[in-house]
């Protein structure tokens, strides 16, 4: 006989995780599983981090991407007080709902450690930035930020699972193949064939688990709305030339609508005396930022993502699949990640090792490929993306400069968002839907706003 548990948590990530602390705080009686295909935070250990090798070598599971903490573990957590981006709770909710619960979020985080610390936007300073870049038609979002640091994310993640593991069951290493209905709940078969039963299913599959996901829904005909694809290249220079930006808000949204295309283009994920690394999601090697607090642990460069958003109509209904297949582009070329220079990439040259060496700004990623970002992204993509960095150079003098470095590719995968109601719950009884994974949020603050929502309803209804 199958085993039988209260609600069943797929994926550990920021989503997963305070579902489930909010579930142990408020029902503390229920028997609750959560399960992940990655490894517990202790045993979450990169190759390329370890210095055990200089290149990604594919693991079948990447402990970047997957595990407790999901994604967010090694980012450099940037947490955003703001409805305005990180997702799409208040399609669902409330703006003020939404709020309560991120400012909640944040309450658990600082019982756990994380800093108290803000940015914000209404600053003097912040609303000169604010102007100036009005000034040249780029949009700076208005939100407070917290950073809490690579290494300090981590801290704060390591003590939320020794307060959750005696009370809650996780299974690690441990793949979800299928879901299925059965009788009043769900029945999940595992990647070893083993099956375990549930009343409730909260679906957290985080970015990694996002195509299966989308794949289980379509199985089991829940309906999927179509979520936008964004696509571009992180962006490293030396971290003087954004230092008057960063020092006073640390991460700029900074919004741009090219003149060309009008299409929308952003930065994302700032890391102010960051490192830039690689990501291995599902075989296809993207590229993504960390940041530290301990001066230390800095580098001389700042790096960010500028990022294109593109929504499409039917027959499209695949964004995961576009994303990966850009990805894969690039990495057919250069074998992982390729690094090409501004100045080269505007004037058409490939940048080789002899160019990259000659370069001032000395790239962190040191597995990088030097090559030829034109022959990997689409044009309109590149042009876009082109045009963003002379705009910003405006406001940052040096963006522009010929040593600039671009990764490539950077591809944000989110699923196909799931048709959901005011309480994240799938048009099939008693199961939920929430993380970036779900197509829901993008970001550690709303992502693990969905979690808390649902737990909440979840309390409610037992």
């Amino acid at each position: 006989m199958n085993q039988l548990y209260d609600v069943a948590i797929i994926g550990s990530g920021e989503a997963g995780i305070f579902a489930g602390y909010e579930l142990k705080k408020l029902r503390p009686e229920l028997k609750v599983l959560v399960l992940d295909q990655g490894a517990d935070i202790y045993s979450r250990h990169c190759p390329i981090v370890a210095g055990k090798v200089d290149h990604c070598v594919n693991c079948p599971i990447c402990d970047t991407m997957c595990g407790f903490g999901g994604a967010g573990a090694f980012s450099d957590g940037k947490f955003n007080f703001t409805t305005a981006f990180g997702g799409w709770l208040t399609d669902y909710m409330d703006a003020g709902e939404v709020m309560e619960l991120i400012r909640y979020v944040d309450s658990i985080n600082v019982k756990f450690g994380a800093t108290t610390q803000r940015y914000s936007t209404q600053t003097p300073e912040a609303q000169a930035l604010e102007k100036k870049a009005l000034e040249h038609d780029l949009h700076l979002l208005q939100a407070e930020c917290k950073h809490l640091g690579t290494e300090n994310n981590l801290r704060i993640l390591t003590n939320i699972y020794e307060y959750l593991k005696s009370d809650i069951e996780y299974r690690f290493r441990t793949g979800v193949e299928h879901i299925d209905p059965a009788g009043e709940g769900y029945r999940l078969t595992l990647a070893g064939g083993e099956q375990v039963d549930c009343t409730y299913l909260v679906a957290a599959p985080g970015r990694s688990g996002a195509e299966w996901f989308s794949g289980e829904c379509k199985r089991l005909g829940i309906n999927l709305i179509n979520n936008q694809v964004d696509i571009g290249v992180r962006v490293e220079l030396p971290a003087k030339v954004f230092e008057h930006i960063t020092d006073v808000v640390y991460e700029s949204k900074l919004v741009y609508r090219t003149k060309q295309y009008g299409d929308s283009v952003r930065t994302f994920c700032m890391n102010p005396y960051g490192h830039v690394v690689a990501e291995n999601v599902e075989g296809i090697n993207t590229v993504n930022g960390h940041s530290y607090s301990a001066p230390e642990l800095r580098s001389e460069n700042t790096n960010f993502a500028l990022l294109v958003s593109n929504k499409f109509t039917q027959p499209f209904t695949e964004p995961y699949r576009y994303g990966k297949h850009i990805a894969s582009l690039s990495n057919m070329l250069a074998g992982g990640v390729l690094v090409q220079r501004f100045g080269d990439l505007v004037k058409g040259v490939r940048t080789n090792d002899h160019r990259l060496g000659q370069s001032y700004t000395r790239p962190t990623l040191k597995a990088a490929v030097p090559g030829d970002l034109s022959l990997a992204l689409p044009k309109r993509q590149l042009d876009d993306i082109i045009e963003m960095i002379y705009a910003l150079d405006k406001i940052a003098p040096g963006t522009a400069n010929y040593d600039t470095l671009l990764y490539g590719a950077e591809v944000k995968f989110y699923s196909g968002r799931v048709d959901l109601t005011s309480e994240l719950e799938t048009p099939m009884k008693n199961f939920f839907a929430i993380g970036d994974g779900a197509g829901t949020t993008r970001g550690l603050a709303q992502a693990g706003a969905s979690g808390i929502k649902v737990a909440r309803v979840i309390a409610g209804r037992i």
